[in-house]
């Protein structure tokens, strides 16, 4: 069977719908764990919260608790491991060759009023797994998790909730191509999604359920990415970027002719969307010190220059909505996002340089409320850093050096 027809037969099983037990084109990623797997949906009330991070490195994927410091699950991959937030505070997406598998990080919460539940279970790769060809984005928002497969251009998305009991029901997208995009299916069914094809891409399109098209543009060069700020969701260009909200697309200009936001960080708290921002459209690996700010509620954007260049994983938000950049000379840089100021920085790192290789491990940062996390790979370690303080409060040592990072709250 050659490459297309391989395409097309995995196309055929997700737009069929066909429930992710396993991958009948190319095996998902292989593994080994540390400890027993995990069953799903149970767990032991604890005390407290236990808030766990699940780091990958060049071999697999670790948990660490970070209350102990203890790495409490192991797995072994085989290939370059990515790891995305499946939504629900408790589980991960780790994407290798063959798809998608669900990591459950073993602790999770409810909250209910004044008060919360807390539980801990048996961390570790679940049974469950998504096959693609090529596995690229992975979006959370609104209780909904969309997973798009770059070598199809086919998307699947289901209720995030419904992993706790296993395999959860899926539904299927066909972008009309493959190429490297991303889809977010939102709470009224609708679904936003890039249009493009492996040479090029360009489009952003609003689709109903029944499959009619809602609101679309083709004025976004090089779509990349894709962030909510609130209920607006923001995807990047070549030259600024569309917003879409309800069901209106609306265009953002680089002040720039080529000025790239390809990277963003969104906020529940704040209607105002952080993005990277890039000039050089010959650079082998430009270096920027400025980030965007886009206001989804004028369509508008602001650059503001921090002095220090950054990678597109060193972009997060606080608790209040706030724009945390980490810098390349080591600090976590605190900005305002309604009127650009920098209110301030957070010495976590030494100063490093951003490697040549994007799947070279670099600082990397992730916020869950009023915590933010800094893998430190120069020293194979992460900082653990309390935003209201303003200062590292923990730092925890690793047995590899880690490369992309995802956290829960526990």
């Amino acid at each position: 069977m050659n490459k297309r027809q391989l395409r097309v037969l995995l196309a055929t099983l997700i737009v069929l719908g066909a429930s992710a037990c396993g991958s009948a084109t190319e095996p998902a990623p292989t593994s080994t764990s540390t400890g027993d797997s995990p069953t799903q949906g149970a767990g032991t009330e604890a005390a407290s919260a236990h808030p766990r991070l699940a780091m990958t490195y060049d071999g697999g994927v670790m948990v660490v608790d970070v209350t102990t410091g203890d790495v409490v699950a192991e797995e072994e991959l085989d290939g370059f491991v990515r790891a995305s937030p499946a939504g629900d505070g408790r589980h991960v997406l780790i994407s290798g060759a063959g798809g998608w598998q669900v990591l459950d990080l073993g602790s999770w919460g409810h909250e209910h009023g004044d008060h919360g539940h807390h539980y801990t279970g048996t961390p570790g790769l679940t049974d469950v797994d998504f096959p693609a060809e090529e596995p690229g984005h992975a979006v959370a928002h609104d209780g909904l998790t969309t997973l798009f497969d770059d070598g199809t251009g086919t998307a699947v998305s289901f209720h995030v909730d419904e992993l706790e009991d296993g395999e959860p029901e899926l539904t299927s997208y066909d972008t009309g191509g493959a190429h490297h995009g991303v889809a977010v299916a939102l709470a009224d069914r609708n679904v936003v999604h890039t249009v493009g094809t492996e040479e090029a891409r360009s489009g952003v399109r609003l689709m109903s359920p029944a499959g009619l098209v809602l609101a679309e543009t083709d004025a976004c060069p090089g779509v990349h990415g894709e962030a909510f700020a609130q209920d607006a969701a923001v995807l990047g260009c070549e030259d600024g970027a569309v917003v879409v909200s309800g069901r209106e697309i609306r265009k953002v200009d680089s002040p720039d002719a080529y000025g790239r936001i390809g990277n963003q960080a969104g906020s529940d708290a704040s209607p105002v969307l952080l993005g990277d921002y890039k000039v050089d459209a010959d650079a082998e690996l430009e270096r920027p010190t400025r980030i965007s700010l886009i206001d989804t509620r004028d369509a508008t954007v602001q650059l503001v220059d921090l002095g220090t260049s950054y990678s597109f994983r060193s972009l997060g938000r606080g608790p209040d909505g706030e724009a945390l950049v980490l810098g390349t000379d080591g600090a976590l840089h605190v900005v305002d996002p309604e009127s650009g100021e920098l209110t301030g920085a957070i010495e976590v790192v030494e100063a490093w340089r951003e490697p040549l290789d994007w799947q070279q491990p670099r600082p990397a940062l992730q916020v869950v409320e009023g915590t933010a996390y800094v893998t430190d790979p120069r020293h194979d370690r992460v900082h653990v850093v309390d935003l209201e303080r303003g200062r590292v409060i923990d730092t925890l040592d690793l047995p590899h050096t880690p490369d992309e990072i995802v956290a829960n709250a526990g």
